[in-house]
């Protein structure tokens, strides 16, 4: 049943999202094909960069959830101030670590960098988070590869309390409002360029994604509404609909990568990518708002203990994962008698690989959730709450 203060389901599903581009970076190093029996998964791993829509779906319809609830119980908005310090407690502490642990563990020892000059710009770029606006700090980095999702969702968040009090007067005119700039935006890079690296991932190209993320809010709290409302004993046949949704949208979303898959070379990869985009986020969105509805064994498979607590460390495995494959490919961990393994399709060195980057990047996210991002939160949560007395304290003295 979906829950009020959380929803269970979307766990599994951020996890499913992380999982899928995790996968597509370790298939980068390893070019290890999964197979079910005969079935062939090579499309899913070629085309896992598209899960990352997920992630930033999941993001916008999980922010704008308080201000559809709070907008249905005729409550006020979220202040911006608690919107923008929340976002600070659980993203800055992880996200900088590992700009400062590529630094001085990766970056530094092995001088990657031709000069001081750049290496302290795209350090700057990156702790401002705005490092996707340079080519040479987004596309020729050595801090990390997947942070660039972070940066480019620390950009969009400037947008939500604005979002969220304009959609409570307009939601239909600012959703539209956001498709048709995205959709512009996006037609105009396919048909009026060549190359598209430096386009593909920027915020204007997800304005639809956070779009829907946010009617999906709206949509959720009215069938949480009905569904609170309905009897127990009626809910069997709207479960059973709500799993046909889910299935439908899961199958049309491997589809859609599937389809992706065909494309060949970066221009097309990234044109076809930002094309296919919309349809992607419209089958993700049947699956994730459907999760919470389903019959129990969907729902068990997706909220659990187990999909909590991956769940809980997926931000730190996102942003340490493709770093650790590509460091232990540097290192030469495992050993091989190829000097290109992959190439060469060393089987045993293919599985050894897979698992340890797996295990080695699942403990880093565990040591990190644990000790850098819980600890430096509450930190946080101790400082914002002395300087809110410290203002406090000085409204009183100068009255």
């Amino acid at each position: 049943m979906p829950d009020r203060r959380r929803i269970p389901e979307l766990d599994g599903f951020r996890v499913l999202m992380v999982g899928i581009v995790a996968w597509f970076h370790f298939w980068q190093q390893s070019w290890l094909t999964p197979y079910i029996g005969s079935y062939s998964l090579d499309y899913l791993v070629r085309a896992g960069y598209m899960a990352v829509d997920g992630t930033i779906l999941l993001s916008s319809f999980l922010l704008f959830l308080p201000y559809a609830r709070n907008e249905r119980a005729g409550i006020g908005l979220p202040p911006a101030k608690t919107f923008y310090r929340r976002r600070i407690m659980r993203i800055m502490p992880s996200y900088l670590f590992t700009v400062f642990l590529m630094l001085f563990a990766v970056v530094l020892p092995y001088g990657l960098y031709q000069d001081t000059g750049s290496l302290l710009y795209d350090v700057m770029m990156h702790v401002l988070c705005i490092f996707t606006w340079d080519r040479r700090t987004y596309l020729g980095t050595q801090l990390g590869g997947s942070s660039w999702t972070i940066a480019v969702e620390m950009q969009l968040y400037l947008l939500v309390p604005l979002l969220g009090r304009m959609a409570r007067k307009r939601p239909l005119a600012v959703m539209f409002g956001l498709c048709a700039i995205s959709a512009y935006f996006r037609g105009y890079c396919v048909f009026m360029m060549e190359e598209y690296s430096m386009v593909v991932n920027q915020p204007l190209s997800f304005l639809d994604v956070y779009a829907l993320g946010m009617a999906c809010a709206y949509g959720y709290v009215r069938l949480e509404e009905k569904w609170q409302k309905t009897d127990p004993r009626d809910r069997l046949q709207p479960q059973i609909a709500a799993t046909f949704v889910f299935l439908l949208s899961f199958y049309l979303f491997l589809r859609v990568l599937k389809w992706q898959a065909t494309s060949n070379g970066y221009p097309a990869i990234q044109g076809g990518q930002m094309i296919r985009r919309p349809v992607l986020a419209l089958t993700l969105a049947g699956v994730m708002v459907s999760l919470p509805f389903s019959l129990w064994p969907v729902r068990k498979l997706f909220g659990n203990p187990v999909t909590r607590f991956l769940s809980g460390i997926s931000m730190n495995f996102y942003l340490l994962h493709q770093n650790i494959a590509v460091h232990l490919r540097r290192l030469g961990i495992p050993y091989s008698e190829h000097e290109l393994p992959n190439q060469m399709g060393d089987k045993p060195w293919q599985y050894r690989y897979t698992a340890y980057v797996i295990l080695i990047s699942f403990l880093a996210a565990v040591l990190v959730t644990y000790l850098i991002e819980k600890p430096c939160a509450k930190g946080l949560q101790k400082l914002f709450a002395w300087t809110d007395e410290k203002r406090r304290g000085r409204i009183r003295k100068n009255k």
